[in-house]
């Protein structure tokens, strides 16, 4: 798995790049400012690093970034996963406009910037010049040290976010013990007060019913009496006529058949009179005027209004009301009981020491193991008798990574002894000690390309061709980019590309080509002598590559000449880059 192929396009001071990328030792050289970073800055950008609108170059709309990578296998599930085509070749895309507003693309499905550093940190590995800087955090020396010995914190993790929520609950509960309390009395006076009312549901409405028939209790038997009469009354009642109408009809109907279906109607209209009359006379037997009941309703509905008024609800809320009370009486009974929040917190934080003291027994068999194999590769790099320690101290304070200190000491000579890296002096030193580490966790790291930035400032002469051993030695099973000035280190490397800057209509644009042959031998003695070439540069120039040629192949174990048929061809079959 490694890059590719970048495509930018209107990217700081690059109009347009295409660029294929071989597998090994790859350099970028040029002069101070012509670009040699903008690529690696959008190597970063496509892996979803916070956009900026000035990366887009002047006078442009906006500008296009797109990577391609072999698609590793451990990333197929994380695509499939998240929902994104799973192809041989995973095509990272990042538009960013003159706005700063961003859009990507995975294999063409829409991304978040999220997505883009969670898959870019399986691809890629970038170790800037100031590395030493991150490894004055404890935090990320921890980090380093947990990489190195392969330990999983995630667990550890997990289980101090348990303890805190359960802290910050017991806590909150404490500080607001006396507010709860406060808080509970006046819940239970409230669920009293409306207790002693007792409100059903839909109990207003039946109450209204029977204070309003009540209240006109002698209105409706007034009514209902003088109902009866005009039934029952001899002379002006009409359930007589309305009988006599319907024998008559029915003594005739022998005589005139159309009468019997008007005497029909006659007769239901006697028979529901009659079911009226009854009604009435029921009703009138059971009514009653019945002040002591309309006393009793007076005063259930001048309650109802009291506390409805007292707590600005209308009546009918009040069952409602009365229900949500007590559910939240009862969640404040179980917040005040800080007995078993404090049961809660101590298991928790049990669980979690009995964790952080199994990390901390790993971390304190992996730091030996780190301290060895960064102090060989010190030694290396021109520090003789250098040592490297990692430090392990207990920690007071539980963090999400357990309760160690990790510290970093360094001794730059025989005889030193070892300071924490902040304070080593030497500017060379902390760039030689940034490298060391940098080399001795990449070879541990998952991703299939490492990027190293400038990360051999500071140092020369013969440490810089160890650097150059050293990352040629990585490129034999992982892809190795480098942004260098050393040609020491250049000339070690399986392709070498040169970044130039130049004017061009009122502007300046960046470019950058493959060297091979002669071109390359130029690049070389440039940076040997400067811009002024001379016989003696590109003699040492040509001195150089051929010792480097010269020396033990990596890919081969055995010493001898390198092929470099290889790369020659991919570099002639892949595209030249250049700025249009």
């Amino acid at each position: 798995m490694a890059l590719k192929r970048i495509v930018l396009r209107d990217f700081v001071i690059v109009q347009s790049l295409d660029l294929d990328w071989q597998t090994g030792f790859t350099v970028l050289t040029g002069e101070t400012g012509a670009g040699k970073s903008i690529m690696l800055d959008a190597l970063q950008l496509v892996l979803g690093a916070r956009a900026d609108a000035q990366v887009v170059r002047e006078g442009c709309n906006q500008a296009d970034i797109c990577a391609a990578f072999d698609c590793p296998a451990s990333s197929q599930t994380w695509l499939e996963e998240a929902g994104f085509a799973q192809e041989p070749e995973l095509l990272l895309r990042r538009v960013i406009d003159n706005q700063g507003r961003s859009r990507a693309w995975i294999n063409g499905t829409p991304a978040t910037a999220t997505q883009l550093r969670q898959l870019g940190d399986q691809l890629i590995d970038i170790h800037g010049q100031h590395a030493w800087q991150s490894l004055t955090r404890p935090d990320s020396a921890r980090s380093m040290l947990d990489t190195y010995g392969s330990i999983d914190t995630s667990a550890l993790k997990t289980l101090w976010s348990n303890w805190r929520t359960a802290s910050q609950a017991l806590e909150h509960a404490l500080a607001a013990q006396d507010n709860l309390q406060r808080e509970r009395e006046r819940l239970q006076w409230q669920i009293s007060e409306l207790d002693k009312l007792a409100p059903r549901d839909d109990e207003w409405e039946e109450l209204n019913a029977q204070h309003t028939r009540l209240s006109h209790a002698q209105t409706l038997m007034d009514s209902a009496q003088t109902c009866l009469q005009l039934l029952e009354d001899d002379d002006a009642g009409a359930a007589t006529p309305l009988g006599r109408a319907h024998h008559m009809l029915q003594d005739q109907e022998h005589l005139e058949p159309e009468f019997k279906d008007i005497a029909d109607v006659l007769g239901s209209c006697v028979a529901q009179l009659h079911d009226a009359r009854h009604s009435l006379q029921a009703y009138l037997r059971r009514a009653d005027l019945d002040p002591e009941q309309l006393a009793d309703l007076d005063q259930r509905l001048s309650l109802w209004m009291q506390l409805a008024r007292r707590y600005k609800r209308t009546p009918q809320e009040l069952p409602g009301l009365l229900q949500s009370w007590k559910q939240e009486l009862r969640q404040l009974d179980a917040a005040v009981d800080v007995d078993g929040l404090r049961a809660t917190e101590q298991t928790a934080l049990q669980r979690f020491q009995t964790e952080a003291r199994q990390i901390s027994q790993q971390r304190a068999l992996a730091a030996p193991r780190l301290s060895r194999a960064i102090t060989q590769s010190m030694q290396s790099l021109g520090m003789k008798g250098g040592r490297f320690e990692v430090q392990l101290e207990s920690s007071q304070t539980n963090g999400p990574a357990g309760t160690d200190n990790v510290t970093f000491l360094v001794a730059g000579h025989t005889g030193a002894s070892p300071k924490p890296i902040a304070k080593v002096a030497s500017g060379g030193e902390l760039s030689r000690i940034s490298l060391a580490i940098a080399v001795t966790t990449s070879e541990l790291g998952q991703a299939g390309t490492l990027i190293f930035d400038e990360v051999d400032s500071g140092v020369g002469g013969a440490v810089a061709e160890t650097v150059g051993r050293l990352m040629h030695s990585l490129g034999v099973s992982r892809q190795v980019l480098a942004v260098t000035h050393l040609p020491q280190v250049a000339a070690y490397a399986d392709q070498h590309y040169r970044v130039t800057k130049r004017p061009k209509s009122n502007t300046t644009i960046s470019s950058v080509d493959p060297l091979e042959g002669e071109e390359r031998e130029m690049e070389m003695a440039r940076m040997l002598g400067g811009e002024h070439l001379s016989e003696a540069t590109m003699a040492h120039a040509r001195e150089m590559l051929g010792m480097a040629r010269l020396a033990p192949n990596p890919h081969l174990n055995t010493p001898g000449p390198r092929d470099n048929k290889s790369a020659t061809a991919a570099r002639k079959t892949g595209s030249r880059a250049r700025g249009v």
